[in-house]
C-alpha cells in the first residue's frame, strides 16, 4: 500500500470511529467528547476525565491507540486493522476500550 492509500484508510477509519462515537453519544447516556486534530482523533470522558487517543502513523502503517489498559498498533489485514500482538480487531477492541472507560457497556457500530 503506498503511503498516499494508507493515508486516505486512516482518514476514512478515523472518521468511521467519529461517527459511530456520535451515534453512541446519541442513543445512550454516555457524555463523550471527540476532537479531531489532523491524524489524531481524542475521546474524552467527561465522567471521569480520562481520554482515549487514536492517530495514524503513516512510516508504520498503522493505527495507535493509547487507552487506560495501555497502547495498541493495528496494522491493516485485508479488510481489517489487527493488532501486531495480539490478533484482536480494532473495532471490537475499541468496543471494550471505550466500555471500560466510560462505565457503559456498548459495542460501536462502525462501517469501516
Amino acid at each position: 500500500m503506498t503511503e498516499s492509500e494508507f493515508m486516505t484508510l486512516a482518514e476514512t477509519t478515523l472518521d468511521a470511529i467519529e461517527a459511530a462515537l456520535e451515534r453512541a453519544v446519541n442513543t445512550n447516556d454516555l457524555d463523550i467528547e471527540c476532537s479531531r486534530a489532523g491524524n489524531v482523533l481524542e475521546i474524552e470522558f467527561a465522567d471521569n476525565g480520562s481520554k482515549i487517543i487514536i492517530n495514524s502513523q503513516a512510516p508504520m502503517q498503522e493505527m495507535w491507540i493509547a487507552a487506560k489498559s495501555g497502547g495498541f498498533h493495528y496494522k491493516r489485514e485485508g479488510l481489517q486493522w489487527i493488532n501486531t500482538r495480539d490478533g484482536s480487531e480494532l473495532f471490537g477492541a475499541l468496543s471494550k476500550m471505550v466500555s471500560a472507560q466510560s462505565g457503559s457497556a456498548l459495542i460501536l457500530d462502525v462501517d469501516p
